[in-house]
């Protein structure tokens, strides 16, 4: 929910034909020893992108990864970074080279255990030419090692590493990883993680998923800090945040444990985020009766150091919030907003970045929901309050949730008009079938990608409506549609309890 950037990037062609075998260089395969491999076509490069209709350079194709194991060490005190990650993929075609999403300084490259050639292009692609031709269906182990200064990494004059006084913070959408690990960086490729970071003893590094172990202390005072994600996700939702945290550890109602991490930079707001995050197992438990079981295998949070983030983001299993989000008190309706996305949004993923609508959207219009649950005020009232907050004239009705453009993708229409678009679908097929198209959505494409056109099939089935015209009018027409409530709407309606929460909470989303 944060930053968008765009890059283009080229690539080299290199042909090879022939049989590809396990021996060295010229050496003749052994019987039983190595098997060769044919090669159908002549292999050609993997595309520098996965064509994304806003951000085209984003991701890269010839390949799909399973696994990334992001091994790092930090120097807290400079903001040096320098590790090595192993990426397991496997080839979707026959590749002469492939690109990672990279920003860091690399130092070397091997793939399957050779030494492979690779060369900066454009502002974060990383070209890695194959020491040998891969075949469809190979399996890939890709070693980078590499080191830097995130903080002084720019990709079009911007950083989305944030350096902090005790440590620094990686969470940033839609990139984040380009800064601190090598990857295949768009939604449509998930993958599951071990994220390991050695930093000196006494300070801590929190992750997404479980510690498969105990913090390990190592040789000249340091401790390796090991997390684990079982589950697949987008390279954006994997985070790390190294400081001084208070680490608060529970066990959820559905037997998950809950990892809680609190700044000890937050001072006289510390108390207001702990009253929020702390209901952090209590919005799952109420959300999953919503939306469907959890998908992943942790809940959490994390309250951001004072010098952090201004935002706060969706990351796998653990939120991050920034310390904005306490300045008047605790807000539980930021926790509602960023726990809905570990279902809409981490588990169902946008398949191209125009669908955020499915994200965001749908997280805006829990805070109602939860509204409703807690007593706070109906959907309706919100409905109608947020309606008679836009004048018709606005810019605002201009933007479509549905297809807001590569610079609106976090417009607050999206979030807005959004929450209103999916309160007229609930008014169109009735509460018992909205109810179930929720949670089936939630089900039918559970740690995988949907687009708006799936949801609205999803619900003409379960509903058995043609929903067209209020998908078409609240997604994707410009101009503020006519509502029945449109002359109360008008009147300005009285604020529920719920309201200035909720604004609160979506002032510090991005614009």
């Amino acid at each position: 929910m944060r930053r968008v950037l765009a890059a283009a990037v080229a690539a080299l062609t290199v042909t090879t034909a022939g049989t590809v075998t396990t021996g060295a260089p010229g050496q003749a395969a052994l019987p039983g020893r190595a098997r060769p491999v044919p090669v159908t076509a002549s292999p050609t490069p993997g595309s520098p992108g996965l064509g994304d209709s806003y951000f085209p350079d984003y991701g890269n194709g010839g390949y799909d990864v399973d696994h990334y194991d992001v091994r790092l060490r930090y120097e807290p005190a400079t903001d040096r970074l320098s590790g090595t990650t192993t990426v397991l993929a496997t080839a979707t075609q026959d590749l002469s080279r492939f690109n990672l999403d990279f920003a860091l300084d690399v130092e070397s490259v091997r793939v399957n255990g050779w030494p492979a050639g690779f060369a900066r292009e454009g502002d974060h692609e990383l070209a890695v030419t194959a020491p040998r031709p891969i075949v469809k269906g190979q399996s890939l182990t890709v070693v980078v090692r590499y080191a830097g200064i995130p903080s002084r990494t720019k990709v079009y004059g911007y950083t989305g590493w944030t350096r902090t006084a005790d440590g620094a913070l990686a969470a940033n959408e839609p990139e984040s990883a380009w800064w601190w690990f090598p990857s295949n960086d768009h939604p449509l490729d998930k993958a599951t993680f071990d994220i390991s970071v050695s930093v000196p003893t006494g300070v801590e590094v929190i992750s997404n998923g479980v510690q498969p172990r105990a913090p390990l202390a190592e040789a000249g005072n340091r401790t390796r800090w090991s997390w684990r994600s079982v589950q697949p996700g987008t390279t954006y939702q994997a985070f790390i945040a190294i400081g001084q945290y208070d680490i608060v550890t529970d066990t959820a109602p559905n037997g998950q444990p809950v990892v809680n991490a609190y700044s000890t930079t937050l001072g006289e707001r510390g108390p207001a985020a702990r009253a929020s995050i702390e209901r952090t197992a209590e919005v799952v438990d109420w959300e999953s009766g919503v939306f469907g079981p959890y998908p992943f295998e942790a809940q959490g949070g994390v309250a951001g150091p004072i010098d952090g983030i201004g935002f706060a983001l969706e990351t796998q299993t653990r939120p991050v919030y920034g310390p904005g989000f306490w300045r008047r008190g605790s807000n539980p309706y930021v926790v509602v907003h960023e726990n809905a996305h570990q279902w809409f949004g981490d588990s169902v993923s946008v398949a191209d970045w125009s669908q955020i609508w499915l994200n965001e959207g749908f997280a805006s219009y829990a805070e109602w929901l939860w509204s409703e649950e807690q007593g706070e005020g109906t959907a309706q009232e919100l409905f109608d309050l947020t309606y008679a907050g836009y004048p018709a004239d606005s810019e605002y009705w201009q933007v479509l949730p549905g297809d807001p453009g590569a610079s609106r993708v976090f417009d607050d229409a999206v979030y807005d008009r959004g929450a209103m678009a999916l309160h007229q679908i609930r008014l169109a097929v009735g509460d018992d079938a909205f109810f179930r198209i929720l949670p089936a959505w939630t089900a039918a494409h559970a740690h995988g990608n949907g687009t708006i056109a799936q949801f609205q099939a999803l619900a003409e089935q379960i509903s058995g409506q043609d929903l067209d015209q209020v998908f078409t009018t609240w997604l994707f027409t410009a101009g503020r549609p006519e509502v029945a409530a449109a002359a109360r709407a008008s009147l300005a309606p009285a604020q529920p309890r719920s309201w200035a929460k909720i604004r609160a909470a979506h002032e510090l989303l991005p614009r």
